[in-house]
């Protein structure tokens, strides 16, 4: 193994060390959370009573197949803060990132299918999130759950 190769392995090795994944997980959650929530902020007033704007939304924007707009628009107001929620806090992080996944791939393929770097972007922490779960700074490993 070159000098070059072998330094470039030291280096690695120290960011690994440095950057614990423990600490990857908690920003993965508080980040990805933060998109969501602020996008259910938009849709209700006061704590959750969906807008009529957020129907409209659904009924002329989105326009979602085989799911009512006004049913399609609570759904998302309620899951885009309880889900942040639990990830913020870590509790049910597995089922929360899945659930916040299958929201982003709904939005990918009908509503919005050109912002695939947006999409991508929001995917990666969340797949993260299902395979490791999330990690050491979390209610879910405080109370013993994968």
């Amino acid at each position: 193994m070159s000098a070059v190769v072998r330094r470039w392995n030291d280096i690695a090795a120290w960011l690994e060390r440095l950057i614990a994944m423990d600490l990857v997980q908690l920003l993965s959650r508080v980040g990805v959370a933060s998109v969501f929530w602020l996008s259910g902020r938009t849709k209700v007033e006061g704590w959750l009573g969906v807008t009529d704007n957020a129907v409209g939304l659904f009924r002329d924007e989105y326009k979602l197949p085989l799911i009512d707009p006004g049913v399609a628009a609570h759904l998302a107001a309620w899951s885009e803060h309880l889900f942040p929620l639990l990830l913020v806090v870590g509790l049910g992080t597995r089922v929360s990132a899945l659930a916040l996944l299958g929201m982003t791939l709904v939005i990918q393929f009908f509503v919005y299918p050109d912002a695939w770097a947006t999409h991508l972007s929001w995917a990666a922490p969340l797949l993260l999130l299902v395979a490791r779960g999330a990690g050491a700074w979390s209610l879910d490993r405080r109370l013993g759950l994968a």
